[in-house]
């Protein structure tokens, strides 16, 4: 079941907004599937990693445009921000294990 996107975004500074869509599968954890990143739709592919802190939930993602994203879900705040991504197109500034 898709959910709406997170109506909370992130955008401060010379940040792009950041809207997360997820989907809520049959144990109730929320996965991102889509991320609109300022005007652009990105189709989640691979969720490459995940893991846990006692505040927050990591998500290492591949999207459709061959990017890889490190989102950070603030569970208390139901808040999304992007830590890092990686456009892949320079070999010399790759993020490992893409």
């Amino acid at each position: 079941m898709m959910s709406e996107p997170s109506r909370k975004t992130t955008g401060a500074g010379n940040k792009p907004v950041l809207r997360v869509e997820c989907y809520a599968g049959h144990r109730a954890d929320t996965e991102p599937r889509r991320l609109h990143i300022g005007q652009r739709a990105v189709i989640v592919t691979e969720i490459i990693d995940r893991w846990l802190d006692p505040r927050h939930r990591y998500f290492k993602l591949r999207g459709d445009d061959g990017g890889i994203y490190l989102l950070r879900h603030d569970t208390v705040a139901d808040n999304w921000e992007m830590i890092l991504s990686d456009s892949s197109r320079r070999k010399e500034t790759r993020l490992s294990s893409t």
